[in-house]
């Protein structure tokens, strides 16, 4: 009975990771969106992590969209992250090493994506 209720601790606890995740970030692209309205850029928009850093210090509505959506995307990545802790603490070893492949992949294809801009 007590692997039930943690199990369904852990289950909650991914749940509000992805609800957080998103809530986050639809509040970041909305404040990018408010920022462009009002202080239209004619920059280039920014696509690697020191440019949208840049542009946050120059509020640049661009680049705070552009974060929004980095961590969007982060968030399902984050949810394979606690999954593998779960299943560690489940002591289901055949899952954890799926999910470490999972994550593998996902890091591999990020890589990809920014090396071929």
């Amino acid at each position: 009975m007590e692997n039930k209720e943690e199990m369904l601790k852990i289950e909650r606890s991914i749940g509000y990771i992805l609800r957080i995740g998103v809530v986050v970030s639809a509040g970041i692209i909305l404040l990018g969106m408010i920022l462009l309205f009002f202080l239209p850029t004619t920059t280039q928009v920014p696509n690697s992590l020191p440019l949208i850093f840049q542009g946050l210090l120059q509020l640049n509505g661009e680049a705070f969209i552009m974060l929004g959506l980095f961590c969007l995307i982060l968030t399902p990545v984050l949810r394979v992250v606690v999954s593998i802790f779960a299943f560690a603490k489940e002591k289901d070893y055949l899952y954890v090493v799926i999910t470490i492949i999972v994550l593998i992949i996902l890091v591999i294809g990020m890589s990809f994506g920014l090396v071929e801009k």
